[in-house]
């Protein structure tokens, strides 16, 4: 799979950007660590999904493209396939739940792809996406797992490493498991001696369940306001990677969620939506002790008006 993302990597040169890293002493100071913070919320459509999603389509055959790209998606992987069928000329079909960010569905729709919503509390999102590419043809591309997706998201990780060298530890967010996987299979082939963890919302804990027994556990549409972690469960290529690649797996409270948005909002001057942040909360929590060298994976900054005027408005004093 270490090959997959090397591949990768070749393929997104000189399309994905080369997102910056950031620190912060005041964060450094308060979690008693040496943290650096690979900022993909900077990536083109705000999050690391362009980076998957671009690798996937290129990897199709021709004649496949033609008849167009189906998926499934909240938001951030729905708007990272609009745009890189608009860049390469291939119609976008993507399947979203009504409540979606309207940031996320807006931004999908302007780069030109076709949103089909569903209700999640009454319809599945797999099986509405397989009716469609049945009804209209074209290939299915998920927003996790494929492994064309995965190979995509863990370029991150070699882009990390070649801008800050070995760390001793990653923390990545978690939802499907595509940048969790992809991420430490990147990392075990770098930085063999990195322990990479994985973090969720505790109202969101399938992976991390799924991670401790070795049986793969669901949650249906869980209430987190991380909501590019609400998807019900690993998946079938992401969950023997996790098990395989990962360390270990954490949950953090929606109050910490919420606290980290609050951190980077008011101590570094830049916007992470709540799934993308799940790392920093773990540290800043005290639910993970940073060791060593510590990278943190800043997912994505896709957030509505309205989600961060309630994170911002909940507690101002204690950024």
């Amino acid at each position: 799979m270490f090959e997959h993302v090397m591949a990768a990597r070749r393929r997104l040169e000189g399309q994905a950007h080369v997102t910056p890293v950031m620190t912060s002493a005041t964060f450094n100071e308060r979690v008693g660590g040496a943290v650096v913070f690979k900022c993909e919320n900077f990536q083109r459509v705000g999050a690391f999904k362009f980076r998957g999603a671009f690798n996937a389509v290129t990897c199709l055959p021709e004649e496949v493209r033609k008849n167009g790209v189906i998926t499934f998606s909240s938001g951030n992987h729905a708007q990272a396939l609009a745009l890189v069928g608009r860049l390469m000329d291939v119609p976008v079909t993507v399947v979203m739940p009504e409540d979606a960010p309207v940031t996320k569905r807006l931004a999908t729709q302007g780069y030109g792809a076709e949103v089909v919503l569903y209700d999640p509390r009454r319809e599945s999102r797999d099986a509405l996406a397989r009716a469609l590419q049945e009804e209209r043809g074209g290939a299915l591309i998920p927003p996790y797992d494929h492994p064309d997706v995965i190979a995509g998201q863990g370029t991150a990780t070699l882009e990390l490493h070649r801008q800050v060298g070995p760390l001793d530890m990653l923390l990545v967010p978690c939802g499907g498991g595509g940048l969790l996987s992809g991420s430490a299979v990147a990392a075990h082939g770098v930085m063999p001696n990195c322990r990479v963890i994985g973090i969720e919302p505790e109202l969101a804990d399938d992976a991390t369940r799924s991670f401790r027994t070795g049986v793969l556990h669901r949650v249906d549409n869980p209430p987190t306001i991380a909501d590019g972690t609400r998807t019900p469960s690993l998946g079938e290529h992401t969950f023997p990677l996790i098990r395989e690649h990962v360390s270990d797996m954490q949950t953090v409270s929606e109050e910490a969620i919420m606290a980290a948005v609050r951190f980077f909002f008011y101590r570094m001057k830049i916007v992470v939506e709540p799934s993308g942040v799940l790392g920093a909360a773990a540290l800043l929590s005290g639910v993970v002790k940073p060791e060593g060298r510590v990278g943190v994976m800043l997912s994505g900054g896709n957030i509505d008006h309205l989600t961060m005027t309630r994170i911002l408005a909940a507690a101002p004093e204690d950024a």
